[in-house]
């Protein structure tokens, strides 16, 4: 099996529930928007969340899916920086025991912190503090990191340093990997459509994006955008939300509906797990329907839970659905 290495901001996601959107207006937080946070917002988050019941898990849109990978026993590695605080020290020990190789770097400053709200619909939105994680940049890398990877997953979050992301797809490319981006959200690709536009031209061959994210980079619909990023790269996966989604390689075109699910309970993490799904069937070696098949079924999973941290009991229910779409196509 192939190895696969992920780059991203390294979060420490604190998730509450919320009764109704107004604590989103009181915030100035678009729903369904990520957004970068001062310390004075982070500190209004907290006291307005005071008492509230909180769910703490490891976060990061690149970090998600590479836990994800790591759930289904794939040979994955992290990039990323953290403090030296009690945050950095869960995110790191946490991820080494899940047994993904880290190469994280630290620094004085405190960990980056995603704070993230799950409307009574099941939507997300995330009001990010940095921190640690936006220390990492273009001179903390080297070429030995990449070494043994065969593909690179890097998150669109990541574009506010253009020097640190060319600089990784650079050194990536130098030691022969496959590069896949995660457009991340709508609101980043708007703010950044020519230095994604640069990126997928000239290095990123596999591209993930949403349909709000498609739209933002192409000013269409999904079909339309389809075809339109994948005259520039070599894979394309669009997620449609419940109309499931749709995946192009040269001339083939794939279109897989969701998994069924009970209830959305909420959406974080469902576009990092649909992500690890899919590249989880290409380091398999599996047919552009079977990894988008594996990735509706990991999507349809983490949706139904609070949070991205799956209890041992669903991650083999997953395996066992896995297996069944394996077994259903080899008939």
């Amino acid at each position: 099996m192939d190895k696969i290495i992920g780059m991203g901001n390294a979060l420490v996601d604190v998730l509450v529930l919320i009764d109704s959107d107004e604590v989103l207006n009181d915030l100035n937080l678009p729903k369904g928007s990520m957004q970068l946070i001062d310390e004075d917002t982070l500190f209004n988050i907290r006291t307005k969340t005071a008492g509230q019941k909180l769910h703490r898990a490891t976060g990061g849109a690149a970090a998600n899916t590479i836990c994800a990978l790591a759930g289904l026993d794939a040979e994955v590695g992290f990039i990323g920086k953290i403090g030296t605080d009690e945050f950095g020290q869960f995110f790191e020990r946490t991820l080494r025991k899940r047994g993904i190789e880290t190469s994280l770097l630290k620094c004085d400053c405190p960990s980056g912190v995603a704070s993230t709200f799950v409307s009574p619909c099941g939507e997300r939105t995330f009001g990010t503090y940095l921190g640690a994680s936006a220390k990492l940049c273009a001179d903390d890398l080297s070429r030995s990191m990449f070494e043994g990877y065969s593909y690179f997953y890097i998150e669109g979050y990541l574009l506010q340093d253009h020097d640190l992301i060319v600089r990784a797809m650079q050194l990536a490319k130098e030691a022969g990997l496959q590069i896949c981006l995660d457009m991340a959200s709508y609101n980043v690709v708007e703010a950044e459509r020519e230095f994604f536009d640069m990126l997928i031209t000239k290095y990123v061959d596999i591209v993930f994006a949403n349909e709000s994210e498609a739209r933002a980079y192409t000013g269409k619909g999904p079909e339309e955008s389809l075809q339109e990023i994948s005259s520039k790269c070599s894979i394309v996966v669009i997620k449609t939300g419940k109309s499931g989604s749709l995946v192009k390689k040269g001339t083939e075109v794939i279109r897989v509906n969701p998994f069924p699910v009970k209830k959305v309970v909420d959406t974080t993490g469902a576009g990092d797990f649909y992500a690890a799904g899919f590249l989880y069937g290409l380091t398999c070696g599996y047919s552009l329907e079977k990894c988008a098949q594996i990735s509706s079924i990991l999507a349809g999973y983490v949706i139904q839970t609070v949070g991205t941290a799956l209890t041992k009991k669903k991650w083999n229910e997953i395996k066992l659905n896995i297996e069944s779409v394996l077994q259903a196509r080899a008939e």
